[in-house]
């Protein structure tokens, strides 16, 4: 999700450092081992046997999801000023007023429901994916979440989103073949967690299920959802110190990253 890692980051409060976390599969040891202890775990949890059984087929864990975790946190140690001239490009300005443009009836309908901003949601989705075009992340999310939670760093935390990530494609969602996402397992345009997807996802297009990848109206409404739900104020400000800069917390806990959410969302408002 915007740069999901120091949400993930933050939302891991406690570094497990034992080799068994206090509930859920053993961390460490044999891959395989593990797995089937995963499998167990998310059976228990209501996934079926079958989507278990798809999903953990021939899977390894994988070593460069493992390095990248262990190399994430410099991004946010820059000035706001360096990291927000990164971010914040005319280039990005441009493509997000075309945007704004091209999906204000939509925006509209949003913004009326959940009481969130277009240039806040617009704001967020071009930083996080430029709208879709850019990177949303190419690996298989359930052999990156299978690697993080087999990791004894924060296994709780990651071992609950491999459990979230099979129930998407269990609720027909995405195919597990279409779940792929970025190097914490975040997924979609707006990159949500796992555990977000099934919270704050909406199926605003009718379609039937909820596809953060592919839907625009689906990327949009539930990004507000998010916000909303976490105690976004309609009409209120979202400056610095503001409740609805606090609701932003939940989008991501890096102070740097909201306000650069804000200066981008300024700079659409111009």
């Amino acid at each position: 999700m915007l740069c999901l890692s120091s949400r993930v980051c933050a939302t891991a409060v406690c570094l497990f450092v034992t080799a068994m976390s206090a509930r859920g599969a053993p961390c460490g040891g044999n891959f395989s081992t593990f797995l089937a202890a995963m499998g167990q775990d998310a059976e228990a949890a209501g996934i079926s046997p079958s989507v278990v059984r798809e999903a953990f087929a021939g899977l390894a864990p994988d070593p460069a999801v493992l390095a990248f975790d262990r190399r994430q946190h410099g991004t946010f140690r820059q000035s706001f000023e360096r990291y927000a001239a990164t971010r914040v490009t005319p280039a990005r300005i441009k493509r997000a007023r075309a945007m704004m443009t091209r999906y204000a009836q939509l925006l509209a309908r949003i913004e009326r429901q959940f009481g969130v901003p277009r240039e806040i949601l617009v704001a967020i989705w071009t930083l996080e994916s430029d709208n879709g075009a850019g990177d949303m992340g190419h690996l298989p999310v359930v052999r990156t979440l299978a690697t993080l939670a087999h990791d004894c760093r924060r296994p709780e935390l990651f071992q609950s989103e491999l459990i979230a990530a099979l129930r998407i494609v269990q609720r027909g969602d995405l195919p597990l073949r279409d779940l792929v996402g970025a190097n914490a397992g975040e997924i979609g345009q707006t990159q949500f967690l796992p555990s977000s997807y099934i919270k704050y996802g909406v199926d605003f297009d009718g379609d039937g299920r909820v596809d953060l990848r592919h839907s625009v109206p689906d990327v949009l409404a539930s990004t507000a959802n998010l916000l909303k739900a976490n105690g976004w104020r309609a009409g209120a400000p979202y400056d610095e110190g503001t409740d609805n800069f606090a609701a932003m917390r939940e989008w991501n806990r890096a102070l740097i990253y909201r306000k650069t959410i804000v200066f981008f969302a300024k700079k659409l408002r111009e």
